[in-house]
């Protein structure tokens, strides 16, 4: 599934496309006052950009952000923590925390033990070409005849397989040696990771070489269904009231800060 549509080929710098994942006509309505007095985040601080400590040793990042503007929004108090990723779920079930926020998959198997807020990010499948080649589109008959870079036995390969069967892939093992064979020349084009690819196009590797091309793919059977908060099961109110902070944040354009702070080479 391709979501949205963009130039084939970005040789300019254009305004980010700020992602939504909330339904606009869907209203949130907020717990009862008082039901949430306190919510204590967890999370952890080797996950950057979203959560980590920065030069002052000061936990930050885009995670970190969000968590505090929810609870703005809410008008309550909250403490952010960061725990060891092995200690997140021990602490929350003996009730030391009450929320994750640290990138848990929302699995089948996840939900048999916790409750997840609406999701907030994802990570789409994203196209990147040379920007100073032939412009074309990355579609199936766009990219005949042209050497695709693709990282083995990934999710993206898979969903080129079931997707662009009819297109050639070259294989490789690392998704540091397919964005070099995109610099070099060796390949036309390289499907991958859109968030990874966007730290990617502005680091001094990359060297301006490239530019997205097309739109995100965003097929949770192969990308995943994105990040949410984390909650135990069962925990109605604060669910709700996490949900109602996330919609409210997204209409007030609070969101939209928060992700160009973090991400100003947008991946959507």
């Amino acid at each position: 599934m391709v979501a949205g549509g963009a130039a084939a080929q970005e040789t300019e710098v254009s305004t980010p496309v700020i992602p939504g994942f909330w339904d606009p006509k869907r209203r949130v309505e907020r717990p009862p006052a008082g039901s949430v007095p306190v919510i204590r985040f967890l999370t952890t601080d080797d996950f950057p950009p979203f959560s980590f400590l920065n030069e002052e040793g000061r936990l930050t990042g885009f995670n970190v952000d969000l968590t505090r503007a929810i609870c703005d929004e809410l008008g309550i108090r909250c403490t952010i923590q960061a725990r060891e990723w092995d200690d997140l779920l021990r602490v929350l079930r003996e009730g030391d925390a009450d929320a994750i926020v640290a990138g848990i998959a929302v699995t089948a198997d996840a939900r048999q033990e916790l409750d997840f807020s609406d999701i907030y990010m994802r990570s789409p499948g994203r196209f990147v070409v040379r920007a100073d080649g032939e412009a074309f589109d990355p579609t199936a008959e766009g990219l005949s005849g042209k050497t695709l870079a693709v990282v083995a036995r990934s999710a993206h390969e898979a969903y080129l397989a079931a997707f662009f069967p009819e297109v050639g892939r070259k294989l490789y093992p690392t998704p540091e040696a397919a964005r070099a064979a995109l610099k070099s020349g060796e390949a036309d084009a390289h499907f991958g990771d859109g968030m990874q690819l966007s730290f990617w196009l502005q680091s001094e590797a990359a060297g301006g070489c490239c530019v997205f091309a097309g739109g995100p793919y965003m097929e949770s059977r192969f990308f995943g269904e994105g990040m949410a908060i984390a909650v135990p099961r069962g925990a109605v109110d604060l669910k709700q009231a996490i949900d109602s902070a996330l919609s409210s944040l997204y209409e007030k354009g609070v969101f939209a800060e928060l992700y160009l702070r973090s991400f100003p080479v947008g991946f959507f």
